[in-house]
């Protein structure tokens, strides 16, 4: 605390005296000169929340001394200055904050005490689904059916805005949440109690990274992790090391920022940036608009970084200016910066701090690109497309391979649609949609979406009507300027009609196919695909019947629904002929960079964002007309589908649980690599043939009322059912995509849940061997929750992704990962072994190496994955949220 006293002075603002941490002087020059940016962030928050006790002077010198102990995986705890939810992470959480507040009361504290102390903002976005399309009706009655579906959520999340302080919920139909942040919630600098630093986030949502475009320091992390810090506690991490990736040149006329950034998502995938930041820098980030710096930022998930950082600069300051934010807002931002030397120079070179690793990208190589079939970083130059998929057609199966036999190559199926004749084949495209905040909030490709649709229309060129459609813009700004610029009816003459705002078709809410589509591609066992301007496309996430997906720019989903396959070459195939038999190709009708900017400079103006966000919490009639109860403790009800207590909390006390050693614990599953958190708990629609469904049956719904499972991720009963329920699961155990396993004591075929439940009944404890990057994907706590309620003990995989081993960890679940270079094969494991965790409980220590024998006399090392000492304590309390229970309940005991 002698060190932040030591560099606690006054600035004084429009003739305001502030306060804050003068972070330069707490170092040499030399040395803070040395510090990349966003360490200095860190650094702040970490100086100006030394307490002590959560945080000390220790914790400072780490972070100072960051070119050494950067490079000794140390321990530092930060303090993030807000959080933001969306509705599929944001119910959970509040329910859980519900849940506490129960036990709190129950063990003789204060339910009062469970209550977020920084500024919680959730957003409406999740919910919304493409039920509707091609009519300008569309977005009314995909809301209508939205607010059908989800009545008993809105009105819980209503309910916890007026229960919970600190709480602002964004209503349905205002946008996604992470374009929302960037256009309206980013303060960029606090100004708060006197004090002046810098806006930093974390969400529930791992593309919480998009802010970090704006020079906003925010990553995702897991639903339970973003409770912890809406209750005080810091976030304990590793101190990060910092790739520096260098950008040189300017992206060429025909290339848009997607292209970039599929081209640097590939780029570091390959590099390995997982656990690390990544800080862009260079002469090239100057051409980058905050907008195309904010879709590099978006998809830091998918090249496996934490965070995807761009320090501020004069297009940060120019940004704000165009978003409507306040004048005397910027100049506190640009003047706090300066002094405390967090404000960029992108074209001063010699400024540069020092990096762990310098990667460099010249933009002039960039090329149009999409990425497929089956993941993210799976980038393809579009001039290569066509090749690729018929490559991808006949390689075997797996994540660039569908397996299938020559004969079977031209296999098509005829059918009648609207009353015209089509015919669908391997590669045809039955779902193109513009949609996603990746895209969704840069005005140049949605532009040059317009722009593109409006040449093709001109030219006589149509979608064919069987291809579902889609436009769902981040906030409503996008529509506005869509209109003003004329291009939106062309984009509605094409099919792309809005549809709704919110996340929809990216998060797999992409409603149903025609079915004759969905017959069609079952008859003949189809390649179908999507495409859109998404940022994830694991398998079974866009949609059950497309087995093919294809990340892409706005203007390309546009070009790929207007040729109907993605068989196309478009340098020497014709998208299209016109209405005088003449082809069109590609090139003709597609603009260039420059031509749309300068559209763009004509009609994004700031008036648009000050009208939309002006009403941006007031919601509809059918929001307003929600009525909510007054009350501390939230009022369950067991007649609910949607929201229940949840049995985390019910049988906690105050006292510690004793430790449990983890013995002769069969493999619930037994998984390969690449295993997402869309496999382990699915957010899409709910199969009428999945225990999910069966229970929804029992209690008297019918499959049209069932939602999806990221809509019920209030009530446990729905998705402890729904944990590994993903029809693209592959679990060796069963040998084939399915939702099941085999129950090894009868060696009978079974759904995961119910397996579950017959080793629960037989009092046998479960674990789950997979491979590398376990819980990849979306940031996703249910994917912990879910298997904590199924029994499981420990996972062993060859490597996790971060967030998802700490929601793990939270939930008081192993993490063990095999020792580098080894895996199942290794010691010729089968799944059919039952395992012994050799730990020793009274003596953990962060990291160590532990001992699993199994029933076949092998023996295998691994390492424990708890990596600090704050996580061995919240896995001693059985889980994050009990040992907050416990401490808020002991704290208010002792005052009352």
């Amino acid at each position: 605390m002698d060190i932040k006293n030591s560099v606690t002075k006054e600035l004084i603002i429009g003739g305001k005296k502030l306060k804050y941490v003068d972070i330069s002087q707490i170092a040499d020059a030399e040395i803070f000169n040395k510090l990349p940016f966003s360490i200095r962030v860190l650094l702040e928050s970490i100086v100006r929340n030394c307490d002590g006790f959560q945080i000390t002077e220790s914790d400072i010198k780490k972070v100072v001394n960051w070119s050494t102990t950067s490079k000794e995986s140390v321990e530092v705890r930060f303090k993030p200055a807000r959080v933001v939810l969306q509705d599929f992470t944001g119910v959970p959480a509040v329910v859980d904050f519900a849940a506490m507040r129960d036990a709190v009361a129950r063990l003789g504290g204060q339910p009062s005490k469970i209550n977020p102390i920084c500024p919680v903002d959730l957003v409406i976005d999740h919910s919304i689904q493409v039920d509707f399309t091609g009519s300008q009706n569309a977005v009314e009655k995909n809301q209508a059916r939205e607010f059908e579906r989800n009545r008993e959520r809105f009105q819980f999340l209503k309910w916890g805005a007026k229960a919970f302080e600190n709480m602002l919920i964004v209503p349905p139909g205002s946008g996604i949440v992470h374009q929302v942040n960037l256009e309206y919630l980013a303060r960029v600098v606090f100004d708060h109690n006197g004090w002046l630093f810098p806006d930093s986030v974390v969400g529930t949502d791992s593309h919480t990274t998009m802010i970090n475009g704006l020079g906003v320091l925010g990553w995702g992390v897991g639903g339970i992790e973003a409770e912890a810090v809406m209750l005080g506690q810091a976030i304990s991490m590793v101190l990060p090391q910092v790739v520096g990736y260098k950008i040189v040149g300017e992206i060429n006329p025909l290339a848009t920022s997607t292209d970039v950034v599929l081209t640097i998502t590939k780029h570091l995938r390959q590099i390995g940036v997982v656990g690390k930041f990544v800080e862009f820098f260079g002469p090239g980030v100057a051409k980058l608009s905050i907008a195309d710096r904010a879709t590099i930022s978006n998809m830091c998930p998918e090249y496996g970084a934490t965070v995807g950082f761009f320090p501020v600069d004069v297009k940060s300051l120019e940004y704000l200016r165009k978003t409507a934010r306040e004048e005397d807002t910027i100049t506190k931002v640009e003047a706090y910066l300066r002094q405390v030397q967090l404000f960029k120079d992108y074209t001063d070179e010699n400024s540069e701090p020092e990096f762990s690793q310098v990667v460099e990208l010249d933009l002039t190589t960039i090329v149009p690109s999409m990425s497929g079939p089956k993941r993210p970083h799976d980038r393809v130059a579009v001039s290569n497309m066509k090749q690729d998929f018929i490559d991808c057609l006949t390689s075997k199966v797996g994540f660039k391979g569908f397996g299938l036999p020559d004969d079977r190559l031209n296999t098509g199926v005829k059918f009648a649609y609207e009353g015209k004749n089509y015919e669908l084949k391997h590669g045809s495209v039955v779902i193109a949609a513009i949609t996603s905040c990746t895209n969704t909030s840069n005005p140049t490709v949605m532009l040059g979406s317009g722009i593109l649709a409006k040449n093709a229309v001109k030219a006589g060129l149509s979608v064919s009507s069987y291809i579902k459609t889609s436009l769902s813009p981040g906030s409503g700004v996008v529509t506005y300027y869509l209109r003003d610029s004329g291009v939106l009816p062309y984009l509605e003459q094409l099919g792309f009609d809005v549809v709704g705002y919110g996340c929809m078709t990216c998060i797999g809410n992409s409603g149903p196919l025609p079915e004759e589509i969905t017959q069609s591609i079952d008859e003949g066992d189809l390649v179908a695909c999507g495409v859109l301007s998404g940022n994830r496309n694991f398998e079974g996430r866009i949609h059950s019947a497309t087995r093919a997906n294809y990340l892409a720019s706005p203007m390309l989903v546009v070009a790929y629904a207007l040729a109907g396959t993605v068989l196309i070459d478009f340098e020497t195939d014709p998208i299209g002929f016109g209405n005088d038999g003449k082809a069109v190709f590609l090139r003709d009708i597609w603009p260039s960079r420059s031509d749309i900017q300068e559209v763009e400079k004509k009609f994004v103006l700031p008036r648009m964002f000050k009208e939309v966000y002006s009403h941006i919490k007031d919601g509809n009639a059918e929001w307003n007309s929600l009525h909510t109860p007054h009350s501390v403790l939230f009022p369950w009800s067991s007649e609910s589908t949607y929201i229940q207590s949840p049995p985390f909390f019910q049988s906690m006390t105050m006292d510690l649980p004793p430790p449990t050693e983890v013995k002769d614990a069969y493999p619930l599953l037994f998984l390969g690599d690449s295993v997402t958190t869309d496999h382990i708990s699915p957010a899409g629609a709910i199969s009428r043939s999945s225990p999910a469904s069966r229970y929804l049956k029992s209690r008297g719904l019918k499959p049209r009322d069932y939602n999806s499972y990221g809509s019920r991720r209030g009530n446990d009963s729905v998705m402890a059912r729904g944990t590994f329920a993903n029809i693209r699961l592959k679990n060796k155990l069963v040998g084939r995509e399915a939702p099941k396993t085999k129950h090894i004591p009868s060696g009978e075929e079974l759904d995961v849940f119910d397996a579950a439940a017959r080793y629960k009944e037989d009092g046998q404890q479960l674990v789950i061997v997979a491979g590398k990057d376990y819980g990849s994907g979306s940031s996703r706590d249910w994917a912990a929750k879910g298997p904590w309620l199924l029994g499981v003990k420990a996972v062993l995989a060859e490597s996790f992704e971060r967030i998802h081993r700490s929601n793990l960890v939270g939930m008081g679940l192993v993490p063990l990962q095999f020792l580098n270079g080894e895996n199942a094969d290794t010691y010729g494991l089968t799944g059919h072994e039952k395992f012994t965790i050799h730990m020793p409980l009274d003596n953990l220590k962060p990291g160590m190496v532990v001992d699993i024998t199994t029933d076949k006399n092998q023996t295998l090392k691994a390492i424990l994955r708890f990596d600090t000492d704050v996580e061995l304590t919240y896995y001693r309390h059985g889980g994050i949220l009990n040992y907050m229970i416990r401490t808020l309940s002991s704290q208010s005991s002792s005052s009352s």
